[in-house]
């Protein structure tokens, strides 16, 4: 029997806890917007489930009143996994911030990705820990002077979107918390995508790393430092949407629309991998002048099986051939040896 999905506003995915992020956070933001894509899902409340690990971010499930478990740290998605290997049916969703999912929790995270359960990774990329009162992670760039780092950090910063995409991720998509619609969009996306999703969102810590993001969100600057992924579009930017990206052989560049015409341009397709490597690799210093601008949409998207489907598709076929198992000849094994 199917039951019918009542039609839900936003609000009805709010609940009646206090929000405890502090005044400014980008994660209000983030929020918001989950709440509006649940509300269109068309799927029920009672089948949903919010799962976070430890962080700023991993309140998320006290705010959405859907099932929610906030479990330890980096190890969201190793629950996820076990609760959708158990319960396929359910509508799964993993929040993490870039010190909970790169640093304790990489090694769960690549094997989730690479696994492709059907579920979806929402990571907030901050670039400090804000939680912990303000050392850096694993994103915050070379150089940063944080509580932990006084003379700069000296580590090389993970880009999330490339190692997602070096883990065999089946989506990988970025968006910004100061850009709420299209956020809206690609959190839609990721709701439809049949497998793992990973969408990193670029959230504002006002009080530990206040503006780390400014030069993609500040109008500005905005026009010149990103550039927004549109399927079957080529890729233009620029405050007079005069510049594109073109590719030299493999090598992306920058050209002036006065000399190219936009068929000369690069034409996202979102199912390409060898340009899905080239789009996260787009991750130069925003100070430079020469720097291409960051992508921000869906850079990669596949359809491969997934590991629960996978699963219960084995257990089927064992059961088919054997029958019902006998748990105590499982415990003893063939393999025995006798100590003298």
């Amino acid at each position: 029997m199917t039951t019918q999905v009542p039609e839900y506003k936003a609000k009805d995915f709010a609940t009646d806890q206090d929000v405890r992020w502090c005044p400014g956070c980008g994660d209000y933001s983030i929020l918001k917007q989950m709440q509006a894509v649940m509300a269109d899902a068309g799927i029920r409340k009672e089948d949903t489930v919010f799962v976070s690990g430890i962080g700023c971010s991993s309140r998320f499930p006290y705010y959405m009143d859907t099932y929610g478990i906030h479990s330890i740290h980096g190890r969201a998605t190793a629950v996820a996994s076990g609760l959708k290997a158990s319960r396929p049916d359910l509508n799964v969703w993993v929040i993490t911030g870039d010190g909970d999912s790169l640093s304790i929790g990489g090694n769960h995270l690549i094997h989730l990705l690479r696994r492709n359960f059907d579920l979806n990774i929402l990571m907030f990329n901050n670039e400090i820990y804000g939680l912990t009162k303000g050392q850096y992670s694993p994103t915050s760039p070379k150089g940063q002077v944080t509580k932990s780092t006084p003379m700069g950090s000296l580590d090389f910063p993970f880009n999330p979107a490339a190692l997602a995409l070096g883990a065999s991720s089946t989506f990988v998509a970025r968006s910004m918390d100061r850009d709420p619609k299209h956020m809206r969009e690609i959190l839609a996306a990721a709701s439809n995508h049949k497998g793992t999703s990973f969408v990193e969102v670029y959230q504002n810590c006002n009080v530990f790393n206040d503006g780390a993001f400014a030069t993609f969100t500040e109008k500005a600057t905005k026009t010149e430092t990103t550039i927004v992924l549109e399927e079957g579009q080529p890729l233009v930017f620029g405050q007079e949407s005069d510049k594109g990206i073109r590719l030299n052989g493999m090598k992306p560049e920058i050209v002036s629309l006065a000399d190219f015409s936009k068929e000369d341009l690069w034409i996202h397709d979102s199912k390409d991998l060898g340009k899905a490597m080239l789009l996260t690799r787009m991750f130069d210093d925003p100070s430079d002048e020469n720097a291409l601008p960051r992508p921000f949409g869906i850079m990669y998207q596949e359809d491969r099986y997934c590991y629960e489907d996978a699963m219960n598709d084995q257990l089927d076929k064992a059961l088919e051939i054997k029958g019902e198992g006998d748990l105590d000849q499982l415990i003893r094994g063939t393999n025995t040896w006798v100590v003298d």
